[in-house]
């Protein structure tokens, strides 16, 4: 924003703006756009068009090109983000590259991610931190960026899911060599009795990564044939050629733009107690969204996938062994009945953010995006038990951002992106 007293030319020439995203349409993206853009040591204007900005200096115009998240173009050369978001094989926007792999509710928007990563500072080669890893939002946009990501997660499907994403880049040629052997063994005739069932297939793949990819595979056939009534071969067939065609996509893209991916270590852990996974002020910055397990049940809405992941393996290959009623236990929010339940949450919660407060780095940044959920009929004041639990383990609240949310199949209509500091030095 302009400093005070600071003017600007009013006829300078188009190729000194910044031009937006046609996506952009909420209020809370125009703000984030415009924290991204000081961080990253832009100085601007906005125009009465609220679509493009008048450009008046920045420190480092290819980094600004190259990192930004709502913007198509600065001063008409057409930003990395634009050129990444041009791979999407869904029907849905901001699906690109292999974000769009497993149906997950509650996901992260997109944008907003890669914008945070660059509000809170983080460079290339630093580590960010998601204890709440979930779809692998996080996970893959760090990687795009260059940043190192730790990803945490109670659900072996979120652990399954965000690696693929992020990993299965490194291994598409062994990928492309699995894809034929297994659609012609598997399913294709039904009649065949030496036809090979796909698990088995999927377990002789020696390779951890291509053998997690076939898995994933397996487990978007089973949603689509639970949730759509989906013929589960069919599904499998079209559901391996885009997401095999994804990944290409993802390695064109880091050809093409010259990216140095981010690494991204993804473990089945407890946010509540990252003592195994994750040392003291290791960390250069957070990223993450508690569940919102009181409002949305995530064992049941994945439940066909978890019982197929638990009678399969996964990893080493060793066999999860694991039922329902055992996962739910691990879930934050799925513990407890009636007002038990929500104390239960609040402990847990006040739990993870002491242990995102012990992570992380003196004079860092975590961004917490969390919404008030409604049980039992009243609202469960969430935003305000998160910013006073942070403060009380040390956290200082530097922004709270409203962030409206539009949608038939958002869980929540409302919420807060909570930006913390951890002063010291």
């Amino acid at each position: 924003m302009l400093e005070e007293g600071e003017s600007a030319d009013k006829n300078e020439p188009a190729d000194k703006q910044l031009e937006m995203l046609e996506n952009v349409q909420f209020i809370y993206e125009l703000a984030l756009a415009q924290l991204e853009l000081q961080v990253l040591g832009a100085r601007f204007e906005l125009t009465n068009g609220l679509r493009k900005f008048r450009l008046l200096g920045v420190e480092d115009e290819e980094r600004l090109r190259r990192r930004l998240a709502y913007f198509k173009a600065v001063r008409g050369e057409q930003t990395d983000y634009f050129q990444i978001i041009q791979r999407n094989r869904t029907r849905s926007v901001n699906q690109y590259l292999t974000h769009w792999i497993y149906p997950y509710k509650g996901k992260f928007h997109l944008q907003m991610i890669r914008a945070l990563l660059n509000i809170l500072g983080l460079e290339r080669g630093e580590t960010v931190l998601d204890p709440f890893v979930g779809s692998g939002t996080t996970a893959v946009e760090a990687e795009l960026l260059g940043i190192n990501c730790v990803g945490i997660d109670v659900s072996p499907l979120c652990v399954l899911q965000t690696r693929v994403k992020t990993e299965s880049v490194a291994v598409l040629p062994e990928i492309e060599e699995w894809r034929d052997e297994i659609l012609k063994r598997t399913g294709v005739n039904l009649f065949n009795i030496e036809n090979k069932s796909l698990d088995a297939m999927i377990n002789s793949i020696s390779n951890e990564k291509v053998r997690n990819f076939y898995k994933l595979a397996e487990l978007v056939a089973i949603s689509d044939s639970a949730r759509r009534k989906k013929e589960f071969f069919s599904a499998l067939r079209t559901n391996l050629d885009l997401m095999v065609s994804s990944v290409k996509d993802f390695v064109e893209v880091k050809e093409s733009r010259n990216l140095e991916l981010g690494k991204v270590c993804v473990v089945e852990g407890d946010a509540r107690d990252l003592s195994l996974s994750v040392d003291s002020e290791s960390i250069d910055g957070i990223v993450t969204s508690p569940p919102y397990s009181i409002a949305l049940d995530y064992v049941a809405n994945d439940a066909h996938a978890l019982k197929a992941l638990g009678s399969g393996s996964l990893g080493s290959g060793r066999r999860l062994g694991y039922s329902l009623s055992e996962i739910r236990e691990k879930f934050m929010g799925l513990r407890g009945k009636g007002v038990a339940r929500i104390k239960l949450y609040n402990e847990d919660l006040r739990r993870s953010l002491e242990e995102m407060f012990r992570v992380l780095k003196p004079g860092k940044f975590a961004a917490v995006v969390v919404g008030n959920a409604t049980y039992l009929g009243k609202e469960v004041k969430t935003v305000e038990f998160t910013i006073n639990s942070a403060e009380a383990v040390g956290f200082r609240l530097v922004r709270n951002i409203d962030k409206i949310i539009f949608g038939l199949y958002n869980v929540m209509q409302k919420e807060k992106i909570l930006i913390f500091t951890k002063e010291g030095a």
